[in-house]
């Protein structure tokens, strides 16, 4: 990442929360979703693969 410093990142609890998992439609979990839904993927991923889907994500 060329700024770590501008990553930020929440962790809610979809049960506690249903208005948000309605909003992004959460299947499973975990759920990441980068910028509001600019990308959206489901399940634990390795380190590598989850820096790969943030930047495919923040090129669209």
């Amino acid at each position: 990442m060329e700024n770590p410093a501008m990553i930020h990142a929440e962790a809610v609890d979809a049960m506690e929360f249903p208005e948000l998992s309605q909003r992004f439609n959460v299947q499973g979990v975990p759920q990441t979703v980068i910028n509001s839904g600019g990308g959206i993927f489901t399940g634990a991923y390795p380190e590598p693969r989850m820096l790969e889907e943030i930047k495919r994500a923040l090129q669209n």
